[in-house]
């Protein structure tokens, strides 16, 4: 096991090194001179030089490069153009607030579209099924944008179960009082994609030599579809959830700017517009590696779930 950890650690590299390089790259030569960006338009070119000695792009390539992998290899991305504080700072502080979020809705929508997935599954072919294959077909037709207005409006503006905007600085008060609304949201937006994917995982499992074998042992339907059908189908739906976690950072932008949470794809967005570069070139890379990490962990969980799977 733990050879097989360092020979992935290992194979890593390269590819982040290719990371780096495309970062690099479409930041220095597609992104445009970004002594322009910060001096405006009325800046003179003695103004335009010392921005760019300031920030190091009057330097060589291969010297800029290095300061970008320096950078990377010490977790230490500069100041933010746009605010002035620390990259590091900024990431670490909007972190928590998109795990307050994301983390509850990761879990509530995995065990929400197991159970209902196998639920359906049992009930294959039926009406009942059918029903909520086309509810599901429905509520995937709608953007998210309809969602969160309706929500919002309906839910913390008219009835005033939930405030319409705002953070705190407890933990369990944004939990339980900021963050419960942008959790439903995600919820009903993601529950029905979550349904259908996790139904076919099932689906493929049912129809498997195993299954047979243990109907005609006398095991119960019940018995054999959450133990022996969910334990095999929970293989693709780890590779699901996992692959998914990485992006869900990002993918939450609507969600924390409609409600004011200062995440982190708030704060991808308050970047862009900014065309505050060392902010996003921190979240891409750290993006990037998350995704190898999350495969690495994958890998690992494929194998405590089912010892028969063999680590190569």
């Amino acid at each position: 096991m733990l050879a097989y950890i360092v020979r992935r650690l290992w194979q890593m590299l390269p590819t982040m090194l290719g990371v780096v390089l495309l970062v690099f790259v479409l930041f220095n030569w597609v992104g445009g001179d970004p002594a322009y960006i910060l001096a405006g338009k009325m800046a003179n070119a003695e103004s335009i030089a010392n921005i760019r000695h300031q920030l190091g792009v009057d330097q060589s390539y291969p010297v800029q490069l290095w300061i970008f992998i320096k950078q990377i290899a010490s977790f230490d991305f500069g100041l933010s153009w746009a605010t002035g504080e620390p990259v590091s700072h900024i990431i670490a502080t909007r972190l928590g607030p998109s795990m307050t979020v994301l983390l509850p809705l990761t879990l509530l929508e995995t065990l929400l579209g197991i159970a209902l997935a196998l639920a359906v599954a049992f009930v294959r072919g039926s009406l009942t099924d059918r029903a909520v294959m086309i509810a599901c077909t429905v509520g995937m037709s709608v953007s998210i944008l309809v969602y969160i207005i309706v929500f919002q409006y309906g839910l913390a503006y008219q009835l005033g179960w939930f405030p319409v905007q705002g953070w705190g600085e407890s933990f369990w008060e944004n939990l339980l009082r900021y963050a419960t609304l942008p959790i439903l949201i995600g919820l009903a937006v993601s529950i029905a994609p979550t349904l259908r994917l996790y139904r076919s995982f099932v689906l493929d499992e049912v129809g498997q030599d195993y299954v047979r074998t243990a109907r005609a042992k006398g095991l119960s339907e019940r018995r054999v579809m959450w133990v022996h059908v969910l334990r095999n189908a929970a293989i693709p739906i780890i590779t699901h959830v996992m692959a998914n976690l990485p992006a869900l950072l990002i993918g939450a932008f609507l969600l924390e700017r409609f409600f004011g949470i200062p995440g982190i794809g708030r704060e991808v967005i308050l970047a862009v517009e900014r065309s505050d570069f060392p902010v996003i070139k921190a979240i891409t890379v750290y993006v990037a590696a998350a995704t190898m990490v999350f495969n690495l962990l994958t890998d690992l969980m494929y194998q405590a779930v089912d010892p028969r799977v063999q680590l190569t």
